[in-house]
């Protein structure tokens, strides 16, 4: 469950942690940007990355994303949301493999269902 989570006035999600998911409400299938500006970012890591996957039980087709540094000092990546996914869990690890992983509950978002009618 993901609490103090918010929509931005351009779509996107804030998750505490300094964590930006963009779009809200993402569907499967789409890509989304995931802004990272946490821990690890703020520890001065040399390399970030994300560490994801998706489902509402058990992870399943789990992946490592490397994160790009921005301007601003944050880390960005886009992500590809699996087609058949109903929910995106994550977690971020660096280059010295320090883990920042939400306190051990991950960060989690729900997809969108698309509607056919």
């Amino acid at each position: 469950m993901v609490f103090g989570l918010f929509k931005r006035p351009r779509g996107g999600t804030v998750l505490p942690g300094g964590i930006e998911v963009d779009p809200s409400g993402a569907k499967p299938g789409e890509k989304v940007l995931v802004r990272y500006n946490g821990l690890l970012a703020q520890s001065g890591a040399d390399q970030v990355y994300l560490h994801g996957g998706f489902g509402s039980g058990a992870w399943y087709d789990v992946l490592d994303v490397p994160m790009r540094r921005a301007m601003d000092g944050t880390w960005v990546a886009e992500v590809p949301m699996h087609p058949e996914a109903d929910r995106f869990n994550f977690c971020f690890v660096d280059s010295a493999d320090h883990w920042d992983n939400n306190s051990g509950s991950n960060w989690s978002v729900p997809l969108e269902e698309e509607r056919l009618w």
